[in-house]
């Protein structure tokens, strides 16, 4: 994405085996403890400075022990210098000892990193309801042999993982003036997807300086392009977030709202939520299939998003795309419980290249054609509201029977 605003030569690029470990300063690693059976449970992220600190949270009123501890040590001063996660457990819905579980991780991970309590964010991940087993969070924190230098972002990814099925993660570095800016992120994030502030759980760090107030807000206007533009399930988390952590190592002057490069940064990390969204919606429980759904030609671009995300929501639209069935009958029918005021009599929609309905009404296309595009991975609809110029895009994904049974048996 080129940035007209400073040079037409500047634009992020992708760095191929970039990760959360690439912004200069920043170290990464995931460890087995035991809450799972096997697979990696305990992940950590650690700058070498304190790094400003924004964060968005879920909206779920049952707000877990570790999100409250987390918000506690980023009001302190705005800033973070080490992350704490373990996957397995939420310690949701825990009362008073869950909470005193949070600060124990918090304070035994500070005492690890030789850093500032409040200077440590906790996050847990998984089975809601169940006490954390805290002895062995502890006895894996002491048997991280490394914080300083450990470039281990893959063991970071696989230890946030629930039901995911993949890891995700992006990098994008840009130069200017010789001084070369990195923005890198990973996330998880499966099932209970349909965040309002952000249901999964996110982490960006980046080495560029930048003010605090301006980092979040940029993070709340990307989190609700990209983030709260995605759905799997309907179901908001109890727990989850997504976290900036910036250490301005890379060597710049402060970067505030009312500076060119504030437009600069605000696409990058656009670019990165985007990505992790996407992902995230990709790797849906179950799903085989990422639905992107966008509206044009809205009032408002808050129009535009909210019919985009019904119909990315629609469980019979999911299902449809899952069966490779063209029942545009769904999605227009989407569109009308929406809450969205619109003129039925101008609507357009198309999946993928193939016209199926035009000012309201069905028009004959090839119903082969349409089931032979829906066989596709990545399913774009496309609606025309033909009201105004604003436009909006949401992501989702299929409804397969495979949700059904890996939620089914979640717990046992």
């Amino acid at each position: 994405m080129e940035v007209g605003i400073l040079s037409k030569k500047v634009k992020w690029n992708a760095v191929e085996q970039g990760n959360i470990c690439t912004p200069k300063g920043f170290s990464a690693g995931g460890v087995h403890c035991g809450i799972k059976r096997k697979r990696k449970d305990l992940g950590w992220i650690y700058s070498e400075v304190p790094a400003t600190a924004a964060a968005v949270y879920t909206t779920n009123q049952f707000q877990a022990p570790p999100l409250k501890v987390s918000q506690e040590s980023i009001n302190t001063n705005g800033s973070l210098q080490g992350v704490i996660v373990n996957s397995g457990n939420a310690n949701s819905c825990t009362g008073k000892e869950g909470l005193q579980n949070a600060y124990k991780m918090r304070e035994i991970f500070a005492e690890k990193a030789r850093i500032k309590e409040q200077d440590v964010a906790v996050v847990s991940t998984g089975v809601i309801g169940e006490q954390l087993p805290m002895n062995k969070i502890i006895t894996g924190v002491e048997s991280i042999s490394s914080l300083v230098n450990c470039e281990d972002a893959p063991s970071f990814e696989e230890a946030i993982m629930t039901t995911d099925t993949f890891t995700k993660h992006i990098c994008l570095q840009l130069e200017i003036e010789n001084k070369v800016f990195t923005i890198a992120g990973a996330a998880k994030g499966s099932g209970m997807v349909h965040p309002n502030m952000a249901t999964m759980l996110g982490f960006v760090t980046t080495d560029i300086h930048i003010q605090h107030d301006t980092l979040h807000q940029a993070l709340r206007e990307v989190t609700a392009e990209t983030f709260n533009m995605i759905t799997v399930d309907g179901d908001t988390s109890t727990n989850d977030m997504v976290l900036v952590m910036a250490n301005g190592m890379a060597g710049n002057e402060q970067w505030t709202q009312n500076d060119d490069e504030y437009t600069l940064f605000k696409e990058g990390l656009h670019i990165v939520c985007q990505s992790l969204s996407q992902q995230i919606a990709r790797d849906g429980e179950g799903a085989t299939k990422l639905i992107e759904v966008q509206v044009n030609g809205a009032e408002t671009a808050h129009d535009a998003q909210v019919i985009a995300k019904t119909i990315v929501g629609s469980s019979l639209v999911k299902t449809a795309v899952f069966g490779e069935d063209p029942n545009w009958g769904r999605i227009v029918s989407a569109v009308g419980y929406s809450g969205i005021s619109i003129d039925t009599e101008k609507i357009k929609v198309m999946i993928g290249p193939i016209l199926i309905v035009k000012d309201g009404m069905p028009v004959v296309f090839c119903e082969e054609e349409a089931k032979f595009y829906l066989k596709n991975e990545k399913i774009e609809i496309v609606v025309d509201l033909l009201a105004g110029s604003e436009n909006g895009t949401a992501w989702g994904c299929d409804l397969s029977y495979d949700y059904v049974r890996i939620n089914a048996s979640y717990r046992t």
